[in-house]
């Protein structure tokens, strides 16, 4: 009970700017350029290389786990992904779609980036 009365009291403590009451007012300033630098990493760096792939692929992943979730990709949306292989095709795909525009491109967020990417690189025939 005092674990609640805790935490109770600490919430309203809080300054009303630092409470969150929209999860539409959520997001990252993650850019493209951030993503991208891993993503590159994944097939560069002998070392590290399994990890950083992973960082980017788990971005990839989730992002388009939340698009499926909404029902923003699939035939009705124009997304189609790969049947095989989809995260590491994205990956691929994200790759080559930034350096299409590197100068403009890497400045966007990575979600409008990976958005493009899924729009450009995986429309639906």
């Amino acid at each position: 009970m005092r674990f609640v009365t805790l935490i109770a009291a600490l919430t309203f403590a809080l300054p009303a700017a630092a409470q969150v009451t929209s999860v539409l007012k959520i997001h990252s300033n993650y850019t493209a350029e951030e993503l991208l630098s891993p993503c590159q990493e994944a097939d560069n760096d002998a070392r590290w290389g399994q990890a950083a792939e992973v960082e980017c692929e788990q971005y990839i992943i989730g992002y388009v786990d939340a698009l499926e979730a909404t029902g923003a990709v699939g035939a009705e949306a124009g997304i189609c992904l790969p049947d095989q292989n989809a995260a590491d095709e994205v990956r691929w795909a994200f790759m080559r779609w930034v350096h299409g525009d590197y100068s403009r491109r890497t400045k966007m967020l990575a979600a409008e980036a990976v958005l493009a990417t899924l729009t450009d690189s995986f429309p639906c025939n």
